[in-house]
């Protein structure tokens, strides 16, 4: 097979489109990082606040969780009967969610390889444009090869 073949091949497979909307996805949240760290960094004085309040809040979180595990300490063996269940349930959950995301990103990599590719073709066109040389406004005369004809006539005496 040739390249173009195999090109061809691989632009016109799901998992091209899919990697083509996920690496589109990843660019479009690095770009929103700068304003999240500015956002981040004027909260700075409220983060401060709450890590001081930290170690109390851990003491009475602690204090709290004695107190539910020896309460529902006889329901573990309900909970575990469950959950293989509920497992299951997650995973059902979590298999269609990501087939789910699979689409988006194979919806949103055609649309971004779309552009792309129209982009490229105007580019392409342009420099192909600009490549062919400029057709003169009339065409240039034409120089005549042939040798010139004598107008004196030659005889021949007998």
């Amino acid at each position: 097979m040739t390249l173009a073949t195999e090109v061809k091949k691989l632009t016109d497979s799901k998992p091209f489109y899919a990697v083509a909307g996920a690496g589109d996805f990843a660019v479009e949240k690095l770009r929103e990082l700068p304003e999240q760290l500015q956002k981040l960094q004027g909260r700075r004085e409220e983060v401060r606040e709450v890590t001081r309040e930290l170690p109390e809040k851990a003491k009475q979180f602690a204090g709290r969780a004695e107190g539910y595990a020896r309460q529902f300490g006889d329901r573990a063996e309900e909970y575990a009967k469950d959950f293989p269940e509920k497992a299951r349930g997650y995973a059902d959950q979590l298999t269609a969610k990501a087939a789910e995301l699979y689409e988006e990103f194979a919806t949103r990599g055609r649309k971004v390889v779309s552009k792309v590719s129209g982009e490229a073709a105007l580019e392409l066109e342009e420099v192909s444009e600009a490549a062919e040389p400029a057709i003169a406004a009339a065409p240039a005369p034409r120089k005549n090869t042939r040798a010139p004809k004598s107008s004196a006539k030659t005889t021949t005496t007998a």
